[in-house]
């Protein structure tokens, strides 16, 4: 198991935006992977973007945890989407209480779409697509973020309810 570093706020990687990965099926790309998922585990996250871990590449690894859903059938395990493509699908949006492992301990409220359609190759090189409602549309569409440089402070409106975590709950 290798735990890769995770960028904070503020490095530059996390404002770029992330190539194209050219060979999904590559071993650095495999075992970039496999590292990606130890790391999000690790760091009990719901996803983690290669950028996040010093890599600009268009490819994150998520989940959706049986707590974060009302319906335990919604739960996901770990997987992996590259080179994602994202399109929000009816006009209907959602507030989201965002975390970042990027931005350890803070917290906010941000509008993302209540259902997404999602496609992109998984970790054999297969076409993988679906639609994603709730926290797996949120948790898409935050990852998907990273891949083009945005952290999810940017595209909050309300601030009144942007904090540190022990604070927000009190």
């Amino acid at each position: 198991m290798a735990l890769l570093k995770i960028a904070r706020m503020g490095h530059p990687v996390l404002h770029q935006i992330a190539e194209p990965v050219s060979d999904p099926t590559s071993p650095e790309i495999r075992h970039l992977i496999k590292d990606m998922l130890d790391t999000m585990v690790d760091a009990n996250g719901a996803g983690l973007a290669a950028p996040q871990v010093h890599h600009p590449l268009r490819l994150f690894v998520y989940r959706v945890p049986a707590n974060r859903v009302s319906d335990p059938e919604q739960a996901l395990l770990p997987r992996v989407l590259i080179n994602p493509e994202i399109t929000p699908l009816g006009e209907e949006m959602m507030v989201c209480g965002e975390g970042c492992l990027s931005i350890p301990g803070l917290r906010g409220d941000v509008l993302r779409h209540a259902k997404v359609h999602y496609r992109g190759l998984d970790e054999n090189g297969e076409e993988v697509e679906g639609e994603a409602v709730g926290f797996h549309a949120n948790v898409l569409q935050h990852e998907n973020d990273h891949l083009d440089g945005i952290l999810y402070p940017q595209r909050i409106e309300d601030f009144s309810r942007f904090g540190y975590v022990e604070e927000i709950v009190r």
